[in-house]
């Protein structure tokens, strides 16, 4: 039996975002075919919360090849959809450091429940559990069709950074 939601549908308004994707450019690095995120509709900054959604399309990349006929969103494209809407919370508040991009350091318990299809809207849920600031940040997600959950799993965001004499702080060991 699946876990409850994260939150609650009626906790937010996917007609009314409060970032757009011109607004998520602001603060994510990916562009083009890379981008996953179609807007962001709800933050908790208490319980280091977010809430977006990925609008799917015929038009995705991935559509002609996976597959012919029957295009699946593949899993790991869903799982870059949590990736950027984690990476989004923690660059905008500031997570893992000054200057860093959010990268994926870890994947774990992630299970795929429900197949995604262009014209399907994604929603994503992620928490973030545990932060050790400039280090690490890891997160639950969820993903959502039509309140029917997709895909679910933990992701572990850590610090990149785009100047390469800029090395990330060493991994200590499990976070507290």
């Amino acid at each position: 039996m699946p876990a409850p939601p994260l939150y609650s549908f009626d906790q937010f308004d996917l007609q009314r975002p409060l970032y757009t994707i011109d607004d998520i450019r602001a603060v994510n690095p990916q562009r083009h075919e890379m981008e996953q995120l179609t807007a962001i509709v709800w933050i908790d900054r208490e319980g280091h919360g977010i809430v977006g959604y990925k609008d799917v399309t015929d038009r995705e990349f991935w559509v002609r090849g996976h597959m012919p006929d029957f295009p699946l969103m593949p899993g790991v494209i869903m799982c870059e959809v949590a990736a950027q809407l984690a990476g989004f919370y923690a660059r905008k508040f500031n997570l893992l450091g000054t200057g860093a991009f959010a990268g994926i350091g870890g994947l774990e318990d992630i299970r795929f429940r429900l197949p995604v299809r262009p014209g399907d809207r994604l929603v994503m849920m992620a928490k973030v559990e545990r932060i050790r600031v400039g280090r690490r940040a890891e997160c639950s997600f969820q993903g959502y069709v039509e309140q029917r959950l997709a895909c679910s799993g933990r992701i572990v965001a850590v610090p990149i950074y785009t100047d390469r004499n800029t090395a990330a702080p060493p991994d200590d060991g499990p976070s507290a």
